[in-house]
């Protein structure tokens, strides 16, 4: 079981390498990365060029680990124990499996992945230790040892809000994925757009990276945010020459809300239009 990219995802050699490690380690693949880096869809890729099916637990802040377990409607039962449903006889009708039980009962091996983890508190990583090491957990209500069968291809993913803790990292493999260059750019956009224009992608493309370089911007645009603005380029037939503006009046690109995604970056852009504006006045 080996995953080599698909035909829908860019996958650079290094992480390729890093995915299969973590097969073949059993171990839960770590991955972080600038938001929009593609993350998520790595799972989803991974998933696919497997054959893999995919289960996908959302991280929020109010996420608790035993959610990922399973949860035990102690309230229904209840209810239903006053209306005399003979169903109260049986507590297992008020367990709600979650996401690792559902993973770790899968007939073939699936691909588990818990995404944004650094969402939820401190004490998130923590709770799930045992149960990641392990793959089994205790069913207090029931009795039962949930165990996994066959390890789930497990996928962790962190936009860095928080530190994880050190016993959880020792756990994983580690990926870091860095902001495509310029070439592998280029690759990601003709995967999701084959055949569009290459003059007009070629001159984007340097304004885009132009743009992530400019000094004091608060959020770079990612590659997700690039393939938004090409679309939107190709969309509203913006041609090449306006693309390429070199006119200091005009420094901020076309449709610019698709790649600064706060007022302090287009203020930032102003100023800088502003003072290159003066500097030609006074030369």
């Amino acid at each position: 079981m080996r995953f080599t990219g698909t035909d829908a995802y860019v996958a650079t050699t290094d992480l390729t390498v890093a995915v299969n490690a973590a097969i073949v380690l059993e171990r839960p693949l770590l991955v972080k990365g600038e938001p929009g880096t593609g993350k998520t869809v790595l799972a989803e890729e991974i998933a696919r060029g497997l054959g893999a099916s995919l289960l996908t637990w959302n991280v929020k802040s109010t996420t608790k680990a035993q959610q990922g377990l399973y949860e035990y409607d102690a309230v229904s039962r209840l209810r239903d124990s006053q209306l005399g449903d003979p169903r109260v006889s049986d507590i297992g009708h008020y367990i709600r499996r979650g996401k690792l039980w559902e993973a770790f009962t899968a007939p073939e091996r699936p691909v588990l992945l818990i995404d944004e983890i650094d969402k939820a508190d401190i004490e998130f990583p923590n709770d799930l230790l045992t149960e990641l090491d392990r793959m089994e957990f205790f069913v207090y209500e029931t009795g039962q040892i949930v165990k996994a069968e066959r390890r789930p291809i497990v996928i962790i993913t962190s936009n860095n809000e928080k530190e994880l803790p050190d016993a959880f990292l020792r756990r994983c493999f580690f990926h870091y994925i860095a902001f495509p260059d310029a070439q592998t750019l280029q690759a990601i956009v003709d995967v999701h757009y084959p055949g569009i224009k290459p003059r007009l992608v070629a001159e984007a493309l340097k304004v885009f990276l132009a743009v992530r370089e400019t000094p004091g911007l608060k959020k770079k645009p990612s590659t997700s945010e690039l393939l938004d603005w090409l679309k939107l380029l190709v969309s509203e037939d913006i041609d090449l020459e306006t693309v390429r503006e070199r006119d200091p009046r005009k420094l901020i690109p076309p449709l610019h809300g698709a790649l600064l995604k706060n007022e302090q970056d287009v203020s930032l852009f102003e100023k800088l239009a502003f003072m290159m504006r003066r500097e030609g006045r006074g030369g």
